[in-house]
C-alpha cells in the first residue's frame, strides 16, 4: 500500500512546507487541507533580505519537482504582515478606479455556469508599477523579489523579463470568475499552444509564459477564486466538453487555500481559471506575467520613449530595471540579476562586437 505522503502536494516557504492531500470526489472534501512538514534546509545556499530574513539562491530540487508535477507552486509568506497592508492600502485610495467587467465581451464566465456567481462582473485595476516611489513599492518588489527570482530563474532562465503589465484583480461577493483557459495544448481547442507551453529537456524546466499571482486577500477553502487543474500543463488533448465551464469533472478542479501574502506561480501551459467569490471580503491578487529572456507574447514593452510606460522607470532597482529589457538574447549584453541582488550583463568579445558594427553600423546584428 502507498503512503499518504506519497500521495501530498507540498508547497514550500523559505523553511517549512504546507502540504494539501489530493482532493476526492466527494464535494465535501474537494478542497486541500493544511498539514506541516518540515524542511531541511541546512545545506542549501541561502542569501540574507534585511526584511524578510534567509532565502535559498537557487530553485530546491523540492521546488522544481512539484512545478514539474502539478504545473504550479505556492510559496508562502512572501510578503510580511506591513507589506501585505500597505499595498492594500494604496489599492483603497485608489479604489474608484477599479473598473466592473460589465459588458458581454467582457465577461470571463458564461451566465448560468457554475463560475458565473450572482451577476456582478470582476474588477480590474492597472497601472500598479506607475503610482510612485512610495505607492508602487511593494508592486515593484515582486520584479526581483529575493524569495521570487530562484523561482524565475528554475522556471524561466537567467535574464528572465516581464511579459505583461501587472494589474489588481477583486471580487466582490458573488462576483464571476473565469472560466478554465490556457494549456500547453488549448483546453478548449486542442491546438498547440507554443506561446503558453510548458515543456522538460536535457534537465532542464521551461515554461513559455509563467503567471504570478501575489495574493492580497485571504482564500479560504471554498471562498472561491484562483483555480487550476493540476498536471494539465503535460495534457494532450483538449477538455470534455462542459469542464471549461466547471459544469463536469468538478473535482479535478481545485481552489487552494491561500493566505495574503502567498504568491502563486503558474505555468500559462495549466489550464487555470477562477471560482465565483463566495465570501464576505473583497477578493483581491495583483498578477504579473513573465517570460523567458527571448520569449514575447505582450507587446507593451515598446511603443513609449523608454519601452514601457515612462513612469515605470522611476525609482528602481537595477535588478528590477533588468527585468523590463524587451526580449533578446543573453548574450547580447543582457543584464542577469545575481544571488545578491546585482547584476552581471552576459556579453560577447569587443571584437565580435566591432565587426558587428563594421558591417552593419551597430554593435548588435
Amino acid at each position: 500500500m502507498l503512503s499518504s505522503n506519497l500521495i501530498s502536494i507540498i508547497f514550500l516557504t523559505s523553511s517549512a512546507s504546507t502540504a494539501f492531500p489530493l482532493p476526492t470526489n466527494s464535494p465535501s472534501t474537494n478542497q486541500y487541507q493544511h498539514q506541516q512538514h518540515n524542511q531541511d534546509t541546512t545545506l542549501m545556499p541561502a542569501v540574507k533580505d534585511a526584511a524578510n530574513g534567509e532565502y535559498p539562491i537557487e530553485m530546491t530540487d523540492d521546488e522544481r519537482y512539484l512545478f514539474d508535477l502539478n504545473g504550479f507552486i505556492i510559496i508562502r509568506g512572501v510578503l510580511n504582515e506591513d507589506e501585505i497592508k500597505e499595498a492594500n492600502a494604496v489599492i483603497d485610495k485608489r479604489a474608484d478606479e477599479m473598473v466592473e467587467r460589465k459588458a458581454d465581451a467582457l465577461r470571463n464566465a458564461a451566465e448560468g455556469t457554475p463560475l458565473y456567481g450572482t451577476g456582478p462582473g470582476r474588477k480590474d485595476m492597472g497601472r500598479v508599477l506607475e503610482w510612485g516611489k512610495e505607492d508602487s513599492r511593494i508592486f515593484k518588489s515582486i520584479l526581483a523579489h529575493p524569495r521570487l527570482v530562484p523561482l524565475y530563474h528554475g522556471i524561466l532562465g537567467k535574464g528572465y523579463r516581464m511579459d505583461h503589465l501587472p494589474f489588481v484583480i477583486a471580487q466582490d461577493k458573488g462576483a464571476e470568475g473565469f472560466a478554465l483557459h490556457g494549456g500547453t495544448i488549448d483546453c478548449s481547442s486542442g491546438e498547440y499552444n507554443p506561446f503558453l507551453e510548458y515543456k522538460y529537456a536535457y534537465g532542464t524546466i521551461r515554461t513559455a509564459l509563467l503567471g504570478v499571482n501575489v495574493i492580497l486577500t485571504d482564500h479560504n477553502a471554498g471562498d472561491g477564486g484562483f483555480c487550476v487543474v493540476a498536471g494539465s500543463h503535460k495534457s494532450n488533448f483538449k477538455m470534455p466538453a462542459g469542464m471549461v465551464d466547471g459544469e463536469k469533472y468538478e473535482e479535478f478542479i481545485r481552489q487552494p487555500v491561500m493566505k495574503a501574502g502567498d504568491v502563486v506561480l503558474f505555468s500559462e501551459g495549466t489550464v487555470h481559471g477562477a471560482k465565483a467569490w463566495t465570501a464576505d471580503h473583497q477578493r483581491r491578487t495583483c498578477l504579473y506575467r513573465f517570460s523567458p529572456a527571448t520569449n514575447v507574447y505582450g507587446r507593451s514593452y515598446f511603443g513609449h520613449e523608454k519601452g514601457w510606460p515612462d513612469a515605470i522607470y522611476d525609482d528602481l532597482t537595477e535588478a528590477q530595471r533588468s527585468v523590463l529589457e524587451p526580449p533578446y538574447a543573453n548574450r547580447l549584453d543582457r543584464p542577469n540579476i545575481n544571488p545578491d541582488g546585482s547584476i552581471e550583463v552576459t556579453t560577447r568579445n569587443e571584437r565580435k562586437k566591432q565587426h558587428d558594427q563594421d558591417i552593419f553600423g551597430t554593435k548588435y546584428f
